[in-house]
């Protein structure tokens, strides 16, 4: 039937026409291209549908128009710039094809050398941002502004917003798909909220009978692993420790690294990173005055309690840098390499994790005069690693240091010969940012998910998101 809207073939029927009315504008398209958009997509079971009129959806057709691109080619056409994300994603939950859609609109492999902002998340109310957190796989964030949690979906569209019971909201993390673990200064305790049934759903408390000392324990940083939750607690007399909190329960099943903050080797840690190839927890306490900066980077195993490794600074003088303590560190958990920043000349240096000792360090050199860093002491310093990139915010500057591709022949990474295989001109830095976005504010938190980079500024609206170009074919430069 040349004119019938399906006719069912004996063999390899996908190249078989099929007609569709789509809000009164015919499409003809083939059947293996509707069943490409996969077999519980509305547009599969349509392509099934026998009968010789053209099947009716009630639909915009320009945007229809746009998926049939998608579908033919796996890439979206020109037209659909005319439509918002919001719209095409709106769409595309109706037909069914949202992975096509998340797959064909997915930003380009992050290269800090071509990165800029494409846009600027602000939440409806208390558009100031008190902490957020991103999932790795396809660049969704929460963003915590005051006591509200604001949830802004893989396509940075805002899905929904939860108010806690809390009135500032310091520290949040997202242990699972639905559910953030958050956390207040002001307020003690680490609380669970669930956004796909937008209530609370546990809390857990650092108490202790025996010592009265334990009391209004606040956290100040969440980290997680497939099994637990990791909160560092502090408490008013500075009392401090890590809890390990099982997830199925949101029990707290040990406390880890418990010390008094007295002095500035025994502070709470600002900032946990759990390292999935090891098990191990990493954490890492700054604290600055009159006299500089100090603190100290520790490495827990959680399974039994202990400390594996730690260097504080200043230290003893055994450090090539003494009296240049770091000002931010950050774990590199896919290279196992932890990075820091020095507070004075604020030199990068990086360690590998599997193979510390007493200054295990490596100043990173940059060769190239007009890249190297020239700026005063006392400008604010932030760490993140990702993509096998270190970002670092200087006040209100971003710069990133890349790795330098490997010549032909040469040492794999982590490949120790009698010694650190990780030399001084392993990475080359470079700026992200121009000049006008220097200047917007200083830097506080940097965070990258889903090929995406998220920016926090101080006193400043919103998040900054940072993208590739689709057009971009940066590489680092090769030494």
């Amino acid at each position: 039937m040349e004119n019938g809207n399906f006719q069912p073939p004996a063999s390899g029927g996908g190249g078989h026409r099929i007609k569709l009315n789509v809000g009164g504008k015919l499409f003809q398209t083939t059947v293996s291209t509707l069943q490409s958009s996969g077999p519980d997509s509305v547009l599969a079971a349509l392509s099934t549908r026998p009968g010789p009129d053209p099947v009716f959806i009630d639909r915009d057709p320009d945007i229809f128009s746009v998926f049939l691109s998608l579908l033919r080619s796996n890439r979206l056409p020109s037209t659909a710039r005319r439509f918002s994300k919001q719209e095409l994603a709106e769409e595309a939950a109706y037909y069914g094809i949202e992975s096509q859609l998340r797959l064909a609109m997915a930003p380009p492999p992050l290269s800090g050398i071509d990165a800029s902002v494409v846009e600027t998340i602000r939440p409806a109310s208390e558009g100031l941002p008190s902490a957020f957190t991103t999932a790795a796989d396809d660049g969704s964030i929460w963003i915590a502004h005051g006591g509200q949690v604001s949830a802004y979906d893989w396509n940075l569209t805002h899905s929904s917003t939860i108010r806690t019971h809390l009135d500032d909201i310091t520290s949040i993390c997202r242990v699972w798909p639905d559910v953030a673990a958050v956390g207040s200064e002001p307020s003690a305790g680490l609380h669970f909220y669930n956004f796909s049934s937008s209530r609370h759903i546990g809390s857990t408390h650092w108490t202790d009978p025996s010592d009265p000392r334990i009391y209004k324990a606040r956290v100040t940083a969440v980290t997680s692993s497939p099994d637990n939750v990791f909160a560092s607690f502090d408490c008013p007399h500075r009392e401090n420790c890590i809890l390990l909190v099982d997830k199925t329960t949101l029990q707290v099943a040990s406390e880890i690294g418990r010390q008094s903050g007295s002095q500035a080797k025994n502070i709470v840690p600002g900032k946990l990173t759990w390292l999935p190839t090891t098990g191990v927890i990493i954490g890492t306490a700054v604290t600055s005055g009159a006299f500089g900066y100090s603190g100290y980077i520790r490495i827990w195993d959680p399974r039994s309690g202990d400390v594996v490794w730690e260097t504080n600074e200043p230290g003893s003088g055994r450090s090539s840098r003494f009296g240049d303590s770091f000002a931010d560190a950050a774990v590199d958990v896919e290279e196992s390499t932890l990075f820091k920043v020095c507070s004075k000349s604020g030199d990068v240096a990086v360690a590998d994790i599997r193979h510390l000792g007493d200054d295990p360090w490596v100043y990173l050199e940059d060769k190239n005069p007009s890249m190297r860093y020239t700026g005063e002491p006392g400008v604010s310093n932030v760490l993140h690693c990702y993509k096998g990139q270190v970002f670092v915010g200087r006040d209100g500057a971003l710069e990133v240091w890349s790795r330098v591709h490997e010549k032909e022949g040469s040492r794999e990474f982590g490949e120790v010969e009698g010694g650190r295989a990780i030399t001084e001109d392993m990475y080359r830095r470079n700026y992200v940012d121009k000049v006008e976005d220097s200047v917007k504010g200083i830097i506080r938190k940097i965070e990258g998910g889903g090929n995406r980079l998220f920016v926090s500024r101080e006193d400043v609206e919103g998040i900054e998101v940072w993208e590739s170009s689709n057009l971009s074919d940066a590489v680092a430069v090769s030494s």
